[in-house]
């Protein structure tokens, strides 16, 4: 299934993006931080609240069965035709350290274009599915938890919260998800949040987005599965790694992947992050890190599965994290 081509925007600065939905024919978090910097102050994001009565719907609605029938949410394809270049606002470098707890991982060489990961480790547990109801559909994105101060934050695209002027619906994570299985449960949100621009205008420069997660049987997310830290304002042109639960072809969602290698800025129309990597229509708002430690499975993450351009399928592209993104997470984990 196609989604409609977006009008040309209005305003010179904000890039038009074509949004295309993958099926199966398409074609492609307490604080623990120390000296964490506010960023600059800019317009509060705008949230999507969802009601205790629509929570536990949200739960009730994600059957198994639903779950495996849900279409991949597509990473947003891109067209050189489609976007006009903006650059997101600058801030100083800020980092949230991780909570998740030290484990055991194997040792993997980079660069990795697109496979299973194996390594085990706290990534295996904070990073999950994210599954909800988009234009009457069942859908799937990717995202992850992080370290905060409601110890409930979940960050993601932008486009998995919120697209074409709606919030989506039906939103839980799974964090942990392989196989089928939901080893720590599923959490409804009671917020979703994005950037400003993203909420505005579908600004591909900001698509980040946030949950905020409702406690499950009288305990909260991080507490459960740990949280990864995150980084603000560190530049371009790091080794990253990328996440997620790509499940259109030729991926099923079942699987957890990875890609990993040195990121290089857009050179053609954003002032995103690239990297070589295959990952496919669902593993959106999937986590990047750097200083990724291979042996434990943390990091810090710095962006977020994004977009490709449709005539470079093989490289993949994520917001840089601003002084923006940095706001959002404040206001996240705040709530």
């Amino acid at each position: 299934m196609i989604g409609r081509p977006r009008s040309p925007r209005s305003s010179g600065g904000t890039p038009r993006v074509r949004h295309t939905v993958l099926g199966a024919l398409a074609g492609i978090a307490a604080l623990l931080a120390t000296g964490v910097t506010a960023a600059p102050a800019s317009a509060a994001p705008e949230p999507g609240v969802m009601a205790p009565s629509a929570q536990r719907s949200a739960l009730d609605f994600w059957t198994p069965q639903r779950m495996r029938a849900a279409t991949p949410l597509d990473i947003l394809s891109v067209d050189r035709s489609d976007v006009r270049a903006s650059a997101p606002r600058k801030g100083r470098t800020a980092v949230v350290a991780p909570s998740a707890p030290v484990s055991d991982a194997g040792p993997l060489a980079i660069p990795h274009g697109g496979g299973p990961w194996s390594g085990g480790g706290a990534v295996a547990k904070t990073a999950g599915r994210v599954f909800f109801t988009y234009q009457g559909r069942t859908a799937s994105c990717s995202g992850n938890a992080v370290t905060s101060a409601n110890k409930s934050t979940v960050i993601t695209a932008g486009h998995c919260v919120k697209m074409q002027g709606a919030w989506h619906t039906n939103w839980v994570f799974v964090p942990g998800y392989h196989d089928g299985q939901r080893p720590y449960g599923t959490w409804a949100a009671s917020k979703t949040l994005s950037t400003p621009q993203w909420t505005a205008s579908e600004d591909i420069n900001y698509d980040i987005g946030a949950a905020v997660v409702a406690p499950l049987d009288g305990k909260q997310l991080t507490d459960v599965v740990g949280g990864q830290g995150l980084a603000f304002n560190t530049g371009y042109n790091k080794p990253m790694y990328s996440f997620g639960f790509p499940a259109a072809a030729p991926y099923d969602g079942e699987k957890f992947i990875y890609c990993s290698g040195t990121t290089f800025r857009d050179f053609l129309l954003s002032s995103d992050h690239g990297l070589t990597c295959n990952m496919t229509g669902g593993s959106s708002g999937g986590p990047w890190f750097t200083q990724f430690d291979e042996a434990t499975g943390t990091g810090l993450q710095s962006s977020v599965n994004s977009f490709k351009y449709n005539f470079l399928p093989n490289a993949m592209y994520g917001p840089y994290f601003g002084a923006d993104a940095q706001n959002l997470y404040q206001s996240a984990q705040s709530s």
